[in-house]
């Protein structure tokens, strides 16, 4: 049976797809077959093959099966905004079945799929839905990605709680350090172990570069592996 993860962010630009890069590669050391998805994507850019996502691709070279892009990103949108916003400026509908669709090509090949989502837990797929409508309609747990920076333990505890209202499980969730400056990181990690309630399944240091073996930071035990 296929295991599939919900990567969420407690924000936009809080590292979910370095954190999703790190699951896949754990999972494939642990000799998992393994797709990232990312359903919507925008902020893309124009190539010979289409528009194509920096995030998405990274997705795909983290990934043990041979996937072709639209597998990875079904919907490429071109300007880097909330997908609400960005979708009908490229004149596209955001259809939720797609992404089910897409869902479950993947689930059909791997043993694990990491979806990673777009912004933050509330972000808007159009004026009527979100992407967390999505993501409760299929039950999927959450790994909730927290940047270790002033205002993290404010983001995280509101998201957890969403997420939760949502009737979501948060299966674990990931600290990284987007700010080498920031204060008291040891300290706000401290809080947010004792009241997330959801283990802390990694810490990924402040990187200059995000390439690189990412799954070694995190630790897949209390997923149960």
């Amino acid at each position: 049976m296929t295991e599939t993860f919900f990567v969420a962010g407690t924000d936009t630009d809080i590292g979910k797809t370095l954190a999703a890069k790190g699951l896949l590669q754990a999972f494939n050391a642990l000799g998992r077959r393994t797709a990232g998805y990312k359903p919507v994507a925008a902020g893309c850019h124009a190539t010979a093959e289409g528009l194509r996502n920096s995030d998405a691709l990274t997705l795909q070279g983290a990934s043990s099966l041979p996937l072709e892009y639209p597998q990875v990103n079904p919907y490429a949108l071109t300007q880097p905004l909330s997908p609400h916003l960005a979708a009908p400026m490229d004149e596209v509908e955001i259809d939720a079945a797609v992404l089910t669709q897409g869902l479950a090509q993947l689930q059909a090949k791997a043993d694990v799929v990491v979806v990673e989502g777009a912004g933050g837990w509330l972000v808007p797929l159009s004026h009527t839905e979100g992407l967390n409508q999505w993501v409760m309609e299929h039950r999927l747990p959450v790994i909730l990605v927290v940047g270790i920076r002033l205002g993290c333990l404010n983001h995280a505890l509101l998201s957890k709680r969403v997420i939760e209202a949502d009737g979501l499980k948060l299966a674990g969730w990931i600290a990284n350090n987007v700010d080498p400056n920031a204060a008291c990181q040891q300290e706000n990690l401290d809080y947010l172990r004792q009241h997330l309630g959801a283990p802390l399944l990694g810490r990924i240091p402040y990187l200059q570069e995000s390439g690189g073996d990412i799954g070694h930071y995190l630790d897949l035990s209390p997923l149960g592996r």
